[in-house]
């Protein structure tokens, strides 16, 4: 007999499984370490108006982060009911963008850019809807959301829509705890950005490499 709290687990149909799970959240992780305008919007916020400022920016990137999951959770779902041959597309087309992020991150890197602003009282929900709106504009963003997600599900499984709604709500829970770090370390992190240049390549060759696998084995795997 199945104890009632394994019978439990095992109904929650929307959870990829263990290896998926891991994979994609050191995926996850790295994303977010990487610099880019969510980031440079976080820190500047909070070097010009404090914490709170700070804290507003960072927030109205996961509301962003939530419209990216419910559209491309509909969306993704949409293309999977319609033609499972389209979303395989989609996913090969996924992974061909993958390996040109991983060959832009070693060719160019990426870059904090932290513009310097005087301290200043800044209005909580107008840098929260700042925040929102360079979220939603951010390609990075939008691009791993559309492409990235289908790679984590399997275009035959029933519960697909349930897992990529699932994985893109963890990408929040997952990524807001070292936002809420990253704000209340924001000197450290940006002076450990700007006066370590091998770490941000650290970064990089990490990102290039990991995504690079990643698309290199739905390339193969396909079908």
């Amino acid at each position: 007999m199945i104890p009632p709290s394994f019978a439990w687990i095992c109904s929650m149909t929307f959870l990829p499984d263990v290896s998926t799970l891991l994979t994609y959240s050191l995926a996850a992780i790295l994303l977010f370490i990487t610099p880019g305008p969510d980031m440079s919007l976080s820190l500047a916020k909070t070097m010009a108006g404090g914490r709170k400022a700070g804290m507003a920016a960072m927030l109205g990137a996961m509301a962003g982060c939530g419209v990216h999951t419910l559209l491309a959770a509909l969306g993704l779902s949409a293309l999977l009911a319609a033609s499972v041959t389209a979303f395989t597309v989609l996913k090969v087309v996924g992974a061909l963008y993958l390996l040109w992020m991983a060959f832009d991150a070693v060719r160019n890197g990426s870059a904090l850019s932290v513009k310097e602003e005087g301290r200043a009282e800044i209005p909580f929900w107008k840098t929260f809807f700042m925040g929102v709106g360079i979220n939603l504009t951010n390609p990075k963003v939008v691009l791993f959301f559309v492409t990235f997600l289908p790679q984590f599900v399997n275009a035959a499984d029933p519960h697909a829509a349930d897992k990529l709604l699932f994985l893109g709500l963890y990408f929040i829970v997952l990524t807001a705890p070292m936002g809420i770090l990253m704000i209340l370390g924001a000197d450290k992190v940006i002076a450990l950005l700007r006066g370590r240049p091998k770490l941000m390549r650290g970064i990089d060759y990490s990102f290039a490499g990991l995504f690079s696998v990643f698309a290199i084995k739905i390339l193969t795997t396909a079908r």
